[in-house]
């Protein structure tokens, strides 16, 4: 059979499952920036490429298929990624409808790449409508796959970190190795091949403008994390901690490219732990600011890793926002999840990104393994007092490829049924429970503590000084959004 392209990359989401009633004009809609790196690699190769971005387009499993069908691929592949832990595991439930969407097609084969594919490669061959499953990074294994399947007699033994069926039996092939020059290998990403005009910020990044939340870029300036926390999975398609960074040369042409051409000035980067090796972030920042680009950025930071005689010029060049990983007030509970930090450094590091003119995120984590009522209502009470301009309460999540997931294997803890189950905001979510407390009144803690944190004066009057009026009412209004939960009887 002859094909019009050779391969489909689709992007796949469900915002109203993943979110619920937050999935409206609430939510982010952030551009794949990993389904566009692995687009732009393969076409340098020469390979004829398309995106589908059905979580930006908001279309379902059988218009996807209908899509692809219409471009004839002679493969296509579905890369369910996430920028964070739980991206990834949670959007499995659609990933795999649009699967068996694509094979009741039967044009071409269906692949299956990203995190969670790689922290569970052998489940999700078993159970997904897939012919193949991607183990690793992806452009390798991919342009290696292609280059067989447009053979008479494929050797797919030849593609690394490729997982098939040979007959009855699964097999599977050794990773390929780690991109180790992200700047020789990586082109910039295929923006060209994304709907642009679709992709939006979150609300709070928005805060000092609401109407402008488009358009939205996202980028990496680095791959991986060199630490192992406990809850976290991020490393799945590495193999293991570690980080590799892209000239900043090349991250400043891109974010240029972004501004210039798609007028992109609300820009997330994605990255796990941004503010860690200072000559990198501060020759970003030196970029951006020689090239006076006006930008609106947020991106990841630790604790200890803020260094505040750098902060003046890191809001210069339009970091408005840093999102901190506290976790737990409690010393005890934190560094049982491998995040080791002092109380009164924490309160001192927000005060001082705030006294730059930054916001700070903070994301707080409940039913961490050493997690009580006490310890909890401690963090809930941090939290409250560091009056950060915006939070994310989470529950602790077995997420597969994350230490927590073999814990809970070896435990024998109770897992949610469904891959949506490890949405933090879906109806059927379920966190893992505590030496002391179940899972239901983990889940129940968090979101009370939710909409205290939200209804607290302290917070709306600091939020009304700062952005004013609208944005309080903006937050009184997000608030009121009560998530049902099958966990809680709703």
């Amino acid at each position: 059979m002859i094909h019009d392209i050779d391969i489909v990359l689709i992007n796949p989401g469900d915002r109203r499952q993943v979110y619920q009633g937050l999935g409206g004009e609430l939510a982010a809609i952030e551009p794949p920036f990993w389904v566009a790196v692995l687009a732009a690699c393969l076409r340098r190769q020469g390979m004829r490429v398309a995106i589908i971005d059905s979580n930006a387009e908001n279309i379902a499993p059988e218009e996807t298929a209908r899509r692809v069908a219409g471009l004839n691929p002679l493969l296509s592949c579905v890369v369910v990624y996430g920028s964070q832990p739980s991206a990834s595991t949670q959007n499995m439930t659609i990933a795999g409808a649009i699967c068996r969407a694509l094979s009741a097609q039967g044009i071409g084969k269906v692949a299956m790449a990203g995190l969670h594919p790689s922290a569970l490669p052998e489940h999700t061959l078993r159970e997904e409508a897939v012919d193949f499953v991607i183990e690793g990074e992806g452009p390798e294994s991919l342009k290696t796959l292609l280059e067989e399947l447009a053979m008479a007699d494929p050797d797919l033994t030849c593609v690394p970190g490729l997982w098939y069926r040979g007959g009855d039996e699964v097999c599977s092939n050794p990773r390929a190795a780690l991109i180790s020059n992200l700047d020789s290998y990586l082109p910039m990403a295929a923006w060209d091949l994304l709907p642009m005009h679709l992709y939006r910020a979150h609300n709070w990044h928005c805060f000092d403008d609401l109407d402008h939340r488009s358009p939205y870029g996202a980028i990496y300036t680095s791959l991986g994390c060199p630490y192992n926390c406990v809850f976290c999975c991020i490393n799945a398609p590495f193999g293991k901690p570690g980080i590799r960074y892209r000239s900043p040369e090349r991250v400043v042409d891109e974010i240029t490219l972004l501004a210039d051409k798609y007028g992109v000035r609300n820009l997330k980067i994605v990255d796990e732990l941004f503010i860690f090796k200072e000559e990198h972030y501060m020759a970003i920042v030196y970029g951006i600011i020689a090239r006076k680009l006006e930008l609106n950025i947020w991106a990841y930071a630790r604790v200890d890793t803020v260094k505040t005689e750098n902060l003046g010029r890191m809001k210069r060049a339009g970091i408005n926002w840093l999102a901190l990983g506290i976790e737990s007030a409690s010393s005890d509970v934190r560094d049982g999840a491998d995040k080791r930090m002092q109380h009164r450094d924490i309160s001192a590091v927000v005060h001082s990104i705030q006294d730059a003119g930054i916001r700070v995120i903070g994301n707080f984590i409940f039913g961490l393994p050493g997690d009580t009522v006490e310890t909890m209502e401690e963090t809930l009470q941090l939290a409250m007092d560091l009056n950060c301009e915006f939070i994310n309460f989470y529950c602790a999540m077995a997420y597969p490829g994350s230490g927590l997931y073999d814990i809970a294997l070896k435990q024998g803890w109770d897992l949610p049924t469904s891959w949506s189950g490890f949405s933090q905001h879906s109806y059927d979510m379920l966190p893992l429970p505590t030496r002391t407390l179940t899972a239901a009144e983990v889940v129940k803690f968090r979101d009370e503590a939710f909409h205290r944190y939200f209804a607290n004066p302290n917070y709306l009057n600091m939020i009304e000084n700062k952005f004013g009026v609208r944005v309080r009412e903006h937050l009184v209004e997000m608030s009121s959004t009560r998530l049902k939960r099958k966990l809680l009887g709703d």
